[in-house]
């Protein structure tokens, strides 16, 4: 199936709420990193596409959207690559988003920061951009703001919303074209769970 919905937001931007959000709103199976931890026979295919030889339509075979981090970094290939998908850009304050990333992706010793641990490659993969400066806050701060800014440049207005943690269902269900739920807007993976999540996983 083709992706209806391409998520350009970074990892730490609300992404595992819309996971849910999607889903919820009629869009999934919706991918989001958690589903490569699942099926970790998807990992080498992450490599390619970091290599340069991506096969999109496997990767997504069995998903209408993705949100996060892989798909996040390869947002303008699959914006190209599925012409009639949306795309959705997730933010956050940027130095709330740095203070979040500290604490969970890339904390020091987790599986993101660790070059030689068994998904290194993975990682390296779409970390590339920024991996030497991943804990220097100007320079990450500032990757942030330019990454939403050559997202806005590069997406047609009508084809994008940028959406922001917090701000429930209206916004996302007007910009898709489908009726508010009557459930509240999903809220999860805080910082505090995430960090639960990994020290029960050991990891």
């Amino acid at each position: 199936m083709a992706l209806k919905v391409v998520g350009s937001g970074l990892g730490r931007t609300g992404t595992k709420s819309l996971q849910t959000a999607l889903n919820m709103l009629g869009f999934g199976p919706c991918h989001h990193m958690v589903e490569v931890f699942a099926h970790p026979e998807s990992v080498p295919l992450w490599i390619e596409a970091g290599a340069g030889h991506p096969v999109w339509d496997k990767i997504f075979a069995d998903y209408s959207s993705m949100v996060d981090y892989p798909g996040a970094h390869y947002w303008r290939e699959l914006a190209a690559h599925y012409p009639n998908a949306k795309v959705l850009h997730s933010v956050r304050d940027p130095d709330k988003w740095f203070d979040s990333t500290q604490a969970t992706i890339f904390a020091p010793g987790s599986l993101v920061t660790q070059d030689d641990g068994p998904l290194g490659a993975f990682f390296r993969s779409f970390t590339k951009s920024f991996r030497a400066h991943m804990h220097d806050r100007a320079y990450m701060t500032d990757y942030f703001r330019r990454h939403t800014d050559e997202v806005k440049r590069t997406i047609a207005p009508e084809r994008l919303l940028v959406y922001e943690a917090g701000q429930g269902w209206e916004p996302l269900c007007k910009f898709l074209g489908v009726p508010v739920p009557d459930a509240p807007y999903p809220s999860e993976n805080s910082r505090a769970e995430f960090i639960a999540r990994v020290a029960a996983r050991g990891t």
